[in-house]
C-alpha cells in the first residue's frame, strides 16, 4: 500500500513540475524568448514523458489518475503564481483621467516612469489619456501611484513588446 501511495505522489509531483514549467514556458514564447523557452520545454517534455511511462506501467491503480489528474491542476495554479512573481516583459497601461492627468503624468515622471499624455472626448466631455509603456513587475506600484492622486480614473494593462525605442530603466 505504501507503495502505491509513493508512486500516486511521484506522479502528482512530477506532473505539477511539468505543468508549472509548461505554464512559465508559455509565457516565455509569447516574450519572444525562444531559448529560454526551448530550454523549459525540454525539461517539461522530459519530465511528463517519465510520469506517463510510470502511469502506463500501472495502469490498474486508480490513485495514479487521480495524482496525476490533481498534479495537473496544482501545476496550473504554481506555474501562474511563479509567473507573476517573476513578472517577466512589459505592459501598456492607458489611464483616462477627466480632471487629475497632469498630476499623475508629473509623479510617474518623478518616478522614473515615461508617460505620453493626449488629449481625447469621451461620452461626457474632454479627457486626457495617458499612456506608459512600463516593466511589469512595477505595476503594482504604478497602479498605486495613479489611485493616490485620481481613484476614479480609468485603467487598462495590456501585454507590450516594445519594438524600438526608450523605455525608462531599460538602458543602464
Amino acid at each position: 500500500m505504501i507503495e502505491v501511495i509513493g508512486g500516486a505522489l511521484l506522479i502528482m509531483c512530477m506532473r505539477i513540475t511539468d505543468v508549472t514549467i509548461g505554464t512559465f514556458r508559455t509565457i516565455l514564447v509569447v516574450q519572444g524568448k525562444k531559448y529560454h523557452a526551448a530550454a523549459a520545454g525540454f525539461f517539461e517534455v522530459l519530465i511528463w514523458l517519465i510520469a506517463m511511462k510510470f502511469i502506463f506501467q500501472n495502469l490498474d491503480s486508480t490513485i495514479n489518475l487521480f495524482a496525476y489528474a490533481s498534479g495537473f491542476a496544482i501545476g496550473n495554479i504554481l506555474g501562474v503564481s511563479l509567473e507573476q512573481k517573476v513578472a517577466i516583459g512589459y505592459v501598456q497601461l492607458n489611464i483616462i483621467s477627466k480632471h487629475k492627468a497632469g498630476a499623475i503624468a508629473n509623479r510617474l515622471r518623478l518616478s522614473h516612469v515615461g508617460v505620453t499624455l493626449l488629449t481625447g472626448e469621451g461620452g461626457t466631455g474632454g479627457v486626457s489619456v495617458l499612456v506608459a509603456i512600463i516593466k511589469r513587475k512595477d505595476l503594482k506600484f504604478v497602479k498605486t501611484v495613479i489611485d493616490e492622486i485620481d481613484s476614479d480614473s480609468f485603467i487598462t494593462v495590456q501585454h507590450s513588446r516594445p519594438y524600438r525605442g526608450f523605455v525608462h530603466g531599460a538602458r543602464k
